[in-house]
């Protein structure tokens, strides 16, 4: 299911990433990889504030939609 779709505190592991290779790789950059495990700290008129990796990325709904994530 896309990330959009995932509640506050749920947490996920990346299981495919869609859109333009650029986009892709602009996320992998940011920490967003396929067995990734990715939580959700907030949202806020649709943007989302998560954490991978150890750090905290801000990334807005389209963004978001684009990483397809298995919640756990």
């Amino acid at each position: 299911m896309p990330l959009t779709m995932a509640g506050n505190g749920d947490t996920g592991t990346i299981v495919k990433i869609t859109g333009r290779d650029e986009v892709r790789q602009h996320l992998a950059e940011l920490g967003f990889v396929v067995g990734t495990a990715v939580t959700v700290l907030s949202r806020i008129a649709g943007n989302m504030i998560l954490s991978v990796r150890d750090s905290r990325v801000a990334l807005d709904k389209g963004m978001a939609d684009r990483i397809l994530v298995e919640i756990h």
